[in-house]
């Protein structure tokens, strides 16, 4: 018996999500690196293809603080990628916008990325990927369940 089969199967299934997602970043990274990019800003620019955002919204989106949020779109603005405009009516908010470097470089960058995700799939089923979606939204919403949870304070014991 080989040593991974010895681990409990429900250990083995955490231990692939998050050794899978480690490969995946590496190899998003490396296709997105051929662009000037990594991971999170071709994120950025792929939410942004559709039209501006707020910071905010943004950062909600991707799932990301605003702080976070700000130092990709500082990166990207230096490559020429976004800009800033303020709001129109809302000098506190500041709406995020593709130049048209940043529309070239993510249609180069969106079918590097389009082939990354083909040569991933090629040995699965749409049905296996259908399963693997739904397994893995539960998972996600148990993992944030759980996060909402450890962030509340314990409830306060009655006395009986």
């Amino acid at each position: 018996m080989d040593g991974q089969r010895s681990v409990p199967q429900w250990a083995r299934v955490e231990g692939t999500i998050m050794s899978t997602a480690r490969v995946m970043r590496r190899a998003y990274d490396r296709v997105f690196a051929e662009f000037g990019l990594n991971l999170a800003e071709a994120t950025v620019l792929a939410h942004l293809v559709d039209g501006e955002l707020t910071q905010s919204e943004l950062a909600r989106r991707i799932g990301t603080s605003r702080a976070r949020i700000g130092a990709l779109i500082d990166a990207l603005e230096v490559k020429g990628a976004v800009r800033r405009v303020a709001h129109a009516t809302d000098r506190r908010v500041w709406l995020v916008t593709l130049t048209q470097e940043g529309h070239a470089l993510w249609e180069r960058a969106g079918a590097a990325d389009r082939e990354l995700r083909k040569r991933m799939r090629i040995t699965t089923t749409a049905q296996q990927r259908d399963q693997l979606d739904l397994v893995l939204t539960q998972i996600q919403k148990n993992a944030l369940d759980f996060l909402d949870e450890a962030t509340e304070p314990p409830p306060t014991p009655r006395s009986t």
